[in-house]
């Protein structure tokens, strides 16, 4: 997804993101302030519009708790006139293809949700492995701050980890990021950012 950002805006963010994968951590204000030339006013002002437009998730209470959710020098897959392809017929398992008489031209903008608030992540490991989400594939996910019961979400964990589980509400007020794989335990946290709802996947095959 392409986000509209300012070239200040993509400077601060390109200094937030190298900083962090050079030293695992983020940058104090002051410390960004003092290495673009800027005051911290102004870096503060940035980081509320790159929160904003979705490119940052940030907690306020923390000097350094700023997580990259956007890289600006991405490749980025167009979205738009995506091509269709023919349904040729029905089969099942162990049964002769049934055929479809009339040919139908599914366009894959039916398959994979698009738009501003839609977007791809690549999935690392297998905590989502019994709903059928593997290693190495691509889930497309809405943009939302919002959640369901049982929606698989893109949450945000106070340590500033992003993780995709299933979203639940417990009684006590807790919230339970539930992963798909029987060899794992739930997560249960008071506080978590939910950054969108997936809403499909992509799997490539060899």
């Amino acid at each position: 997804m392409k986000l509209m950002l300012t070239e200040k805006q993509i400077r601060v963010l390109r200094y937030f993101r190298d900083y962090r994968n050079n030293r695992g951590i983020a940058p104090t204000l002051d410390e960004a302030a003092e290495a673009l030339g800027v005051s911290k006013i102004t870096i503060h002002e940035h980081l509320k519009q790159l929160a904003k437009k979705g490119a940052i998730f940030r907690d306020r209470a923390k000097a350094r708790a700023v997580a990259i959710l956007h890289d600006p020098d991405a490749d980025e897959a167009p979205t738009l006139n995506l091509p269709t392809l023919p349904l040729l017929g029905r089969i099942a398992a162990g049964r002769p293809i049934e055929a479809i008489e009339d040919r139908e031209d599914i366009s894959l903008a039916e398959l994979v949700p698009t738009g501003d608030k839609v977007y791809l992540l690549k999935v690392r490991g297998k905590s989502m492995i019994d709903d059928h989400i593997d290693d190495g594939d691509l889930v497309v996910v809405e943009r939302r701050e919002t959640a369901n019961d049982g929606d698989i979400v893109i949450a945000i964990l106070e340590d500033e980890e992003a993780t995709l589980k299933r979203f639940y509400r417990e009684r006590n007020g807790m919230i339970r990021l539930q992963p798909a794989n029987s060899s794992m335990e739930p997560i249960y946290t008071s506080h978590v950012q939910v950054r969108g709802v997936v809403r499909g996947i992509i799997r490539r095959f060899p």
